[in-house]
């Protein structure tokens, strides 16, 4: 059975965020990545993913893509049939993320990408990760976003709005996921969305940081394709 999947990437993550996944979920799921690159707001990126989107698709997010995808919700609901948020939260940004947010941007401005990028793969990866050439593939992949682009998805991430107040109205099949060893969205942030929405599944990724995509794809496809089923 044919089955439209759309999966929104996180900050300064292309579409390699997901290839690994991809490739092992079922032959019948028609899977493509969103662009989130051109707006500097959750509400237009959420717009535009809508637009380019089939009538009907199960909807799954990461970190950066999970606000996208609650955004999606907001907007058109009736559209989604199934919905997924990855290592993600509910939560809008704090003061203090915001602080860190604009040194990093200020950095990337200063020509010193390539360092904002190795300085955040610990926090990206599980440890057993780093130096390793999954490390050197996410550094490859945040290296192929343009600075204006990272510019344009820090303004919608210090931007964005508690989503816990809508959690309770979503009522689609939902599965919550997340790294077993995630250090930006620890797991108490995921328990938290999964208790707020009806029927939601949560999941936690052995042998894997903030990208279990990348980092632990076979478990990911597990927990995807039972989700569908749902």
């Amino acid at each position: 059975m044919y089955q439209p999947l759309l999966l929104i990437p996180g900050l300064r993550c292309d579409s390699y965020l997901y290839a690994p996944l991809i490739g092992r979920i079922d032959a019948g799921t028609a899977a493509m990545v969103a662009d989130v690159s051109r707006d500097d707001s959750i509400a237009a990126m959420a717009s535009r993913v809508l637009a380019a989107a089939p009538p009907r698709f199960a909807l799954a997010g990461l970190s950066m893509g999970g606000y996208v995808v609650l955004e999606i919700m907001r907007q058109a609901p009736d559209r989604v049939t199934h919905l997924a948020l990855l290592d993600t939260n509910a939560r809008p940004d704090s003061d203090e993320r915001k602080v860190a947010r604009r040194a990093e941007m200020a950095l990337v401005a200063a020509g010193k990408s390539a360092l904002v990028s190795r300085m955040g793969l610990p926090g990206l990866l599980a440890p057993r990760h780093l130096d390793t050439p999954i490390a050197e593939a996410v550094h490859e992949m945040t290296m192929r976003v343009t600075p204006e682009t990272y510019y344009r998805q820090q303004t919608a991430i210090m931007g964005r709005i508690d989503s816990r107040p809508f959690l309770k109205d979503i009522a689609v099949p939902t599965l919550v996921g997340v790294g077993a060893e995630d250090q930006l969205i620890p797991l108490p942030l995921s328990q938290e969305m999964a208790a707020a929405i009806p029927g939601a599944e949560l999941v936690v990724f052995p042998d894997a940081g903030h990208i279990p995509t990348i980092e632990n794809p076979a478990a990911v496809a597990s927990a995807v394709r039972d989700w569908l089923r749902r």
